[in-house]
């Protein structure tokens, strides 16, 4: 306890310090442009997986004379984008300070380096809120900024930039998404009647906010259950976004209806099945009928039979390349995800009366000693009348 408690302190003490810092390095005029470069950045909330979220801002003699952020993937990186406003309305960036939220990419990929250019419109410097923290980048842009003769700083609103990218920052430095667990439940911890009906626990404005966490995701998951009980879209509906993630279903025995409305969309996202096995006539029948509609079926079974969760989540992290995943279940895959230790944030929507009898957020077994729990902070608490949402992000 000696040990945390110090550790503790020497963190807060470093958060302090780095805080001093900042507002000793950056002037107020600074802090300004940079958060209208987060402000930039949040436009890309929707639509800029599987990259980053970013946004850039130019600046020259005290007005703003480009901004942009991060398109759908593809099309152009928040400094191109913030590079064409300024010279479509006739603004010459050279000379200028540019502040952007994430550090200018170094390396080719579905676009070319970004740092390029940014040498090419000679600004005079270049204020970043965080490193890149992709190994193919990772400090390389800011050097060749300052090889170039171009002053550069580091660490302008860095959480709230980080705040932004939790799941890309995830993938990157642990190779696995950032797992977000979505539960409405009643004041007594309970998410449905006895006999399943749970439509609805929550209000319209709780329902839509649900909308908007679902969007920014790159793909939601639920388990058969609910797709069997409830047949749920999992789409976007409540919020406006031009991309729908992908729909992922958790499905030992390939139990998933073929008539399933989850199944059947026209927005272009993917759907994929993961179960445990495909070793017997029946099941790879059943995936061959499946393929041929349009859903991908991968199986990844575990030692029991089940579906292996943490691999699933390496994979889709590794080979989808997806950042954030938003999970919508019932009690057993909720459970499932808890003791597996898989999911990263809880999304606790609060419903203001009381069930009973009924159904739990999670199938988690009984605790043998108050210390073996599993610990979590709240990281806000909103009202959507008239219901409460929790935030909290395991510890």
């Amino acid at each position: 306890m000696v040990g945390a408690g110090v550790s503790a302190i020497l963190l807060e003490m470093q958060s302090a310090a780095i805080e001093w810092f900042n507002r000793w390095m950056y002037s107020a005029v600074d802090q300004q442009w940079m958060a209208e470069a987060i402000a930039q950045a949040h436009k890309a909330l929707y639509l800029a997986n599987p990259n980053p979220r970013v946004g850039c801002v130019i600046v020259k003699d005290g007005q703003l004379i480009g901004a942009g952020f991060t398109q759908a993937v593809g099309g152009p990186h928040a400094e191109i984008q913030a590079l064409a406003d300024a010279r479509s309305k006739g603004n010459d960036p050279s000379g200028a300070t540019i502040y952007v939220t994430l550090e200018p990419c170094s390396h080719t990929g579905r676009t070319p380096p970004c740092v390029d250019a940014l040498i090419a419109a000679k600004p005079t410097k270049v204020i970043a809120a965080m490193r890149d923290p992709n190994p193919l980048v990772c400090g390389k842009g800011l050097e060749q900024l300052q090889a170039a003769g171009i002053l550069v700083s580091c660490g302008l609103l860095e959480s709230a930039a980080q705040e932004l990218n939790r799941g890309f920052i995830s993938r990157m430095t642990r190779g696995l998404p950032w797992v977000r667990l979505k539960i409405a439940a009643s004041l007594d911890g309970k998410t449905a009647l006895p006999d399943g009906r749970s439509q609805w626990i929550t209000g319209p404005l709780a329902r839509a906010d649900g909308h908007h966490w679902r969007a920014q995701a790159c793909a939601i998951v639920t388990g058969v259950g609910t797709v069997k009980e409830d047949d749920p879209s999992l789409n976007v509906r409540e919020v406006d976004t031009v991309r729908q993630p992908s729909r992922i279903i958790i499905d030992s025995k390939l139990e998933t209806p073929l008539q399933a409305k989850v199944l059947h969309h026209e927005d272009g996202a993917e759907v994929m099945i993961v179960c445990a096995k495909l070793d017997a006539p029946e099941l790879q029948a059943k995936a061959q009928e499946l393929s041929a509609s349009g859903v991908k079926v991968i199986a990844l079974a575990n030692a029991h039979g089940k579906v292996d969760l943490p691999k699933l989540f390496t994979y889709l992290a590794k080979e989808c390349h997806m950042n954030e995943i938003h999970i919508e279940a019932g009690y057993k895959l909720n459970g499932s995800l808890l003791r597996e230790g898989c999911v990263d944030e809880l999304l606790l929507y609060y419903a203001p009366f009381f069930i009973g009898d009924g159904i739990g957020m999670a199938n988690t077994a009984a605790l043998g000693a108050l210390t073996e729990r599993d610990q979590w902070t709240i990281l806000d608490q909103s009202r959507f009348d008239p219901d409460l949402r929790l935030r909290l992000i395991k510890n």
